[in-house]
């Protein structure tokens, strides 16, 4: 993180808030040395009626698949995690941020067995802009095709999305960023496209949106998952299909898909031009249309937006995120 970063004063940890120096973890976590964690990114966006979490509900949902499928028993329900990542948005009184549910085996086990140790579970928000810069959404990105694949299905299972698996996601964007790109494209093992280190990818051909198919290599985005409501709405035709490499330097348009990213476009593949060189018009329509419903704009068909409510000044001072933990749901 940069320099300014700004610490907001509330993190949320096991049923209460804690100050943000006090979120601290010790050296022997299970999650330190194998791990074993689990997160979501999720965003907060500024709207004229406040403050407004995107798809919150679809997030935790997979936050909680995620930690059924590595045996992890957290001990809070759907519900009690939406009430408590409001409230601490609430409480570090942020008009816009990032929000980060993050569960990790604590210390206990030794060995891979992870048995023996307990389970935290923290909700973490900050600010945070525009995940490749502002310009980045209006003029592009250049980037690269990784040397180091996605790993093969029934390896790493892509659809948890655990701290583990963004080892592969680091080297392919430290690769990218040591030789002058904004960011990488990750192939499968044999060699087709599936989606950035940390973004889905769609490409656009004759007016329609392509997209690589669920082969076991990607993450089942849910900023992805907008992306093709939005298209389909708008009347533009999306396919899935196998994307050999090539078909990335063909392509009319470009662009990634993600929490972070939003809908930013790409301008050029291994110093390719994609199409003019610039974002496309599917790119800059479908990009439009995502915007103007996470920034309050326009109706929020889709009932994709969960709005923040201001603490009162006896929740604020009480905290009735602390709450949840009398109600049996800490471990």
């Amino acid at each position: 993180m940069s320099s300014d970063f700004s610490f907001p004063p509330w993190i949320w940890r096991d049923g209460e808030l804690i100050a943000w120096d006090d979120a601290q973890i010790h050296v022997m976590t299970h999650a330190v040395h194998y791990g074993s964690s689990i997160f979501e990114g999720i965003r907060c966006y500024s709207t004229p009626d406040g403050p407004a979490v995107f798809r919150l509900q679809d997030h935790l949902h997979r936050f909680l698949n995620s930690a059924r499928v590595y045996r992890m028993e957290l001990g809070w329900t759907h519900d009690q995690l939406a009430k408590a990542s409001v409230e601490l948005i609430a409480a570090n009184d942020l008009d816009a941020c990032y929000l980060r549910p993050l569960s990790l085996r604590g210390v206990g086990s030794v060995g891979l067995n992870p048995a023996a140790s307990p389970m935290h579970t923290y909700l973490i928000c900050w600010p945070w802009g525009a995940y490749l810069g502002k310009e980045a959404l209006e003029e592009g990105v250049d980037v690269c095709v990784s040397s180091w694949s996605r790993p093969a299905p029934n390896t790493f299972p892509t659809q948890a999305k655990a701290g583990g698996h963004y080892m592969n996601a680091q080297l392919m964007k430290m690769e990218a960023v040591a030789n002058g790109y904004a960011e990488a494209i990750a192939l499968t093992p044999s060699g087709l496209v599936s989606e950035g280190s940390g973004q889905n990818i769609f490409l656009v051909r004759d007016g329609a949106l392509i997209t690589p198919r669920m082969d076991g290599s990607l993450l089942s985005g849910i900023t992805r998952d907008s992306i093709i409501q939005l298209a389909n709405r708008e009347g533009i035709p999306v396919r899935y299909e196998t994307v050999p490499r090539e078909a990335l330097y063909t392509a009319d348009e470009l662009f990634f898909t993600g929490t972070a990213a939003e809908v930013t476009p790409v301008r050029s593949v291994d110093r390719i031009q994609v199409g003019p060189g610039e974002p496309g018009p599917v790119t800059r329509r479908l990009q439009a249309a995502f915007l103007r419903i996470v920034q309050g704009e326009e109706e929020d068909q889709f009932g994709w937006l969960t709005p923040v409510a201001p603490l009162r000044t006896e929740e604020a001072s009480s905290s009735s995120v602390q709450s949840a933990s009398s109600a049996g749901g800490g471990n």
